[in-house]
This record gives structure tokens, sequence and C-alpha cells, in this order.
């Protein structure tokens, strides 16, 4: 049987976010019946050397281009089609995070079907709406993605999936602490609405409960997230961990996660590292919008309204003043539910049903 060759394009491997899930889309699935290339712009990020020891093709080539100016666009599509041609790419499978459809174009004058993840929230634009008609398929990757395309029958849900394996809590032995440890890992973006969730802390008013914030902090909202715990006399019960590529050590020693994501902008398509806490068996708390309400949809009491410290403050206070049992079966329930719904090999296994489907 001819293997199906597959391109997946995205822009980059600077950080592990939707790089780990194409990462691991790529190591699982069957190589006796795929082939498998990626395309990104740059060989830059330390996550692009994990990616590269998978032995894949990795072309360092730009499969998206500007609109304007308009007199050359078509030259710029054609070219990248003639790349898409001379591989012969059976489908190809895009990661791009934004409203760009040249890639769709280049893929359908080469013949390849060309399908997208819609990986965030947002849809407003034409330009959105012309690479959904252009697509063969597009996978939501939460029930609200849905009301973006009512016209879209090519289109299913595909809940992003996690090595459950890899984020275990039997890798790790959780050390007590006197205090009282919340975490957070994002991509340090004013939108993740930080801030919030250090003067949720503040109002707690207790010097035993300390925040670990894992994630890149070197940039303008890093340094006004720095001021304000110098402001708020928090020196002590905050800590800054720059990016990590292996969270998990960090997540072994806390007792809560928190996801305090605004509501505004692109939001949440489905966020990661709030599945990879609930796996790794940690409480979790996450403000109600969309991706993270898809998550803990089955858990509404973990749920605050964005943007409301004294909320998330008082939800902290309720879990920290739990017995410890009863945090731990809190986590051993959440585990449980990403191992019903959210598991790497069901997120492969749906992916190279709809590849063949596709492709009949």
């Amino acid at each position: 049987m001819k293997k199906i060759k597959i391109l997946y394009t995205i822009p980059n491997f600077d950080t592990a976010g939707s790089g780990k899930v194409v990462y691991d889309l790529v190591k699982g699935l069957d190589p006796s019946r795929f082939e498998v290339h990626i395309a990104c712009f740059h060989d830059r990020g330390a996550f692009f050397k994990e990616v590269e020891a998978l032995g894949r093709p990795i072309h360092i080539v730009k499969t998206i281009t500007n609109y304007y100016p308009y007199v050359t666009l078509f030259s710029r599509i054609w070219s990248i089609s003639r790349f898409f041609r001379r591989q012969k790419f059976d489908l190809v499978h895009s990661w791009q995070w934004s409203n760009d459809w040249t890639e769709a174009v280049a893929a359908k004058l080469s013949g390849s079907r060309w399908i997208y993840t819609k990986k965030a929230m947002g849809y407003g634009s034409r330009h959105w709406r012309i690479k959904s008609y252009l697509a063969d398929f597009i996978i939501t990757i939460n029930d609200e993605m849905r009301q973006y395309f009512p016209n879209k029958k090519a289109q299913g849900l595909i809940p992003l999936g996690l090595d459950t394996d890899f984020y275990s809590p039997i890798h790790f032995q959780h050390i007590p602490s006197d205090g009282f440890r919340v975490i957070t890992v994002a991509n340090l973006v004013p939108v993740k609405g930080i801030e919030i969730l250090i003067k949720a802390i503040k109002l707690l008013d207790d010097p035993n409960t300390s925040l670990s914030i894992v994630g890149r902090h070197t940039d303008a909202y890093g340094d006004e997230l720095k001021q304000l715990v110098v402001d708020l006399g928090m020196e002590q019960q905050v800590v800054f961990h720059g990016p990590q590529l292996d969270v998990r050590p960090f997540f072994a020693n806390a007792d809560l996660y928190v996801i305090p994501t605004l509501d505004q902008g692109r939001k949440e398509g489905m966020p990661m590292a709030l599945v990879e806490a609930m796996s790794l068996g940690i409480p979790v708390l996450g403000s109600d919008i969309s991706g993270i309400n898809f998550v803990l949809k089955d858990f509404k009491h973990l749920l605050f309204g964005a943007g409301n410290a004294l909320e998330l403050s008082k939800k902290i206070r309720d879990i920290r003043s739990l017995p410890s049992q009863e945090r731990l079966a809190m986590g051993d329930s959440l585990r449980a539910y990403c191992l019903t719904n959210f598991t790497l090999q069901g997120f492969v296994s749906a992916h190279e049903t709809l590849y063949r489907k596709l492709l009949q």
C-alpha cells in the first residue's frame, strides 16, 4: 500500500507550545502508512533540536507569503506551489496560526489536499473566511469554534492530545511543604492575565502561599509583572523561572495550577499547560473563557470569572483549606478525565482516520 505523504507547516519551533503537539503527531503516526515531512520558517529555537531528532525531513521554507503587493502575489504563490508539486505531497496540514490563505491556494495549484487546525479563538476578517472556504477540511479543538463555520460541512472536532504516560505523577515524588505552592505556565503576553493571579495571591494575605511563574519574562509585559511584584511587596513570594523545555519538575511540587487568561484578544484555543497539569494529578483553576471551559466543562466549580482577582483569591483559599487527601483525590479525578478525553493515542488515531478518509 502506497504511503500517504503529508507535509505539516508551522511557523517555527521557538517554543514547545503548538510545536510540541505537532512533534507528538509526527512521532505518533504509523510510519508504515504515512510519510511525514515538516516545513517551518527557520531552524532557531531550543525545541527545534528535539523535532530534528525525530529524523523526519524538515524543509526550511516559507509556505505563506504577504498579500501585498498584489501585482506579484500570484508569482509568489506559484513559487510555493512549485515546492509542493516537486515533493508530491498528498496532503498539506497547516498549523499556521494566522488568517493567511496563500498557502491554501499554493496547495490547490499543486494538486495537494489542504487542511488546517484552528488553534486559537478569533475569526472576524474576510481573510479567515477565504482561508476556511479554500480548506478541504477544518479541524477545531474546542466546541465554540464550530460557530465560526456554520456552512462548512467539512469540519470536525479533534481535541489536542497529550502523552499521559510522559505527563504522569508516577515519575515524581511530591515533596510536602509547610506552605502552599501555586504555579502558572504560559507564554507571557498581556492576554494571559498573570497580574490577576499575582493580585489574587496578595489578597490572601498569607506569606506562606508562593507563586512560580514559568515562561519568558524579558519583554515589556514581563517587566510590568516584575514591577507589580515589587510594588505589592511580594518579592519573597513570587519567582520568575523563565521558559522551560520540560515543565514537569515545576509542576511536580506544586499544590495548585492556575490559568488566569483574560476574556479578550485571541484568548485560548485549548491550553495544553492546563491539560499537562491535570494529567500530572494537580488541582487546577481556570478563568471561564473559551478553551479553558472546554477542558474543564465537567469541572465547572474550578472556573472563575476572567479578570476577577477577588473571586480567584477565594477559589485559591478554598482549595488551600482542603485536607491534603481531598486535594489528592481532586488531582486523581482530573488525571482520570485526561485519560478518557485527551490521550495522545486518541489524538493520533483521529488524524490517521481523517487523512485516510480525505484521500479515498
